[in-house]
């Protein structure tokens, strides 16, 4: 592979507050990957496999591989989806555990990330904040913050951002009456303490989602009490840490094999259930919450279990060997399905007029979404506000040339659109040079096109909090967001490129002097 080149370019007038004269020189990159988390090392890899002449870096704003993977530390943190999706399709996962923990995924990440050399391509530390988009020159000028907080330039061909869907300096905090008037300590699980001891200790989790049935029979272990407090239950969903079949599997007919064939069993079992859930909700409604009434006895009241929307209205919650619902039978945690009124000195009092008392209330209450992670875009001069863009196959964007983004499914493992995506970027690519092209941008052509929201049929309050910065989706392909991984396979790994809706640009090229 080439080495990056150095190079003097003007610096464009809208590159932040510095003038051309204090802008370093651009390192210049065939392309610039944004996030060394999942999606950003699969790229990488991706990208490696498919064009190895393509120069490329990974700009990381942190100082370590992984993303979400490293940054949350709370107790017992990990994946609501199977290995066999959430790993990556090209490296097989070979451990009989198939839904494991936080540090397990870190691990996978990171030795992904060494085997195939990825590592050695990250720029730790180094935050972008600003891109500018040449038509003229046809490449990104990416402005980015160092470690030492010097102001650095890169350029690149192709912009891909893997730099995931929220926000990682805070999470989403409500504000409650009478906060302040708590004498213990309140935390919010993306801002774990490194030592936070909780054993012999009341604690209070709020919220219901997939990080809360995550902490909580975890805390259990050692907590004298948890209550997890829910405005509102989620669906929740008991299934096997182990997959049986996939590791009979394994010793049959090897591990690349088994991860396919597992990779895809839980692959259409998930279509096949969120396509159930969708058509008969009532029917799905009954049946998950027949089999927690099984696992908590039919004593367990139905209002801590039964939410006030249909299943994936918003997204189900898994737990690995009912290990929720263990920790409830065995009395050390409660369900109380209640609204909070005001922190007290001592707890929470409830609308309903209960008191809560605890030591420790955790705000288990989601996430702040943000967009490319936060990076300013200009194209030609113009800035761009990516809300008022719409969603090219849930990969690029109406009006913007040369400029990717990795966005996961809401239904099924985030890795299996993010392998999808970066695998179309190399087919673009290939296609791109094939044909002496020097970049294309998403057209919208069709005026009958409808917009909508991203995500419509969702209704969980993190999505619904950003719906004013997301980009729209439109009423028909190619500017539809599909739920599913079949159809964005046949689309994306073997649909045509040039579709009538990428527009593909050459440059004039200066004649050669004779």
């Amino acid at each position: 592979m080439a080495a990056p080149t150095q190079i003097a370019y003007a610096a464009p007038a809208e590159s932040g507050n510095l003038s051309a004269k204090e802008l370093p020189a651009a390192e210049h990159f065939d392309v610039l990957i944004v996030g060394a988390g999942l999606s950003g090392i699969g790229a990488a890899c991706h990208l490696q496999r498919e064009c190895p002449s393509k120069t490329f870096a990974i700009l990381e704003s942190r100082q370590v591989i992984g993303g979400t993977w490293d940054l949350f530390r709370y107790p017992g943190v990990r994946s609501d989806s199977d290995m066999y999706t959430l790993g990556y399709r090209f490296r097989p996962w070979r451990q009989p555990k198939s839904i494991v923990d936080g540090t397990s995924i870190l691990k996978y990440i990171r030795e992904t990330a060494r085997e195939d050399g990825i590592d050695r391509k990250i720029r730790f530390g180094h935050r972008a904040t600003f891109a500018s988009w040449s038509s003229e020159s046809a490449f990104w000028t990416i402005q980015a913050t160092g470690p030492d907080g010097a102001s650095l330039r890169f350029t690149a061909k192709f912009l891909f951002i893997c730099s995931g869907y929220y926000d990682y300096d805070a999470g989403y905090l409500p504000g409650w009456a009478g906060m302040e008037r708590f004498h213990g300590r309140i935390i919010h699980p993306q801002q774990w303490p490194e030592y936070l001891d909780y054993r012999g200790q009341r604690v209070v989790v709020i919220g219901s989602g997939a990080t809360a049935v995550t902490l909580v029979p975890a805390l259990a272990e050692s907590a004298a009490h948890v209550t997890m407090l829910q405005r509102s239950p989620s669906y929740i969903v008991a299934r096997p840490s182990r997959d049986a079949v996939a590791n009979a599997l394994r010793r049959l007919i090897g591990a690349r094999l088994a991860y396919s064939f597992a990779r895809w069993k839980n692959v259409l079992f998930g279509i096949y259930f969120y396509n159930l859930a969708r058509r008969k909700p009532d029917k799905t409604k009954k049946g998950i919450l027949q089999l927690a009434q099984k696992e908590l006895g039919p004593a367990y009241e139905e209002k801590h279990l039964s939410p006030r929307y249909n299943p994936w209205d918003q997204r189900l919650c898994l737990i690995p060997d009912a290990d929720l619902f263990a920790s409830i039978r065995s009395g050390k945690v409660s369900l109380v399905t209640d609204e909070i009124e005001t922190f007290t000195e001592k707890g929470l009092r409830l609308k309903s007029g209960q008191e809560l008392e605890a030591d420790i209330i955790i705000t288990a209450t989601g996430l702040k979404l943000k967009v490319l992670g936060g990076m300013q875009l200009r194209v030609d001069g113009a800035p761009v506000n990516i809300a008022q863009t719409l969603s090219y196959k849930g990969v690029m964007y109406s009006g913007i040339p040369n400029l990717a983004s990795t966005f996961g499914y809401i239904n099924a493992s985030w890795t299996l659109k993010a392998d999808l995506i970066a695998e179309y970027i190399c087919r673009l690519l290939k296609q791109m040079d094939a044909r002496g092209y020097d970049f294309c941008t998403p057209r919208r052509r069709d005026s009958t096109i409808v917009e909508e929201p991203a995500l419509s049929n969702f209704t969980s309050g993190y999505i619904q909090r950003a719906n004013h910065i997301l980009p729209k989706q439109g009423s028909k392909k190619p500017w539809r967001l599909r739920q599913n991984y079949a159809l964005d396979l046949f689309d994306l790994r073997f649909g045509k490129i040039e579709d009538g809706t990428m527009e593909f640009t050459r440059l004039e090229k200066a004649p050669r002097a004779v």
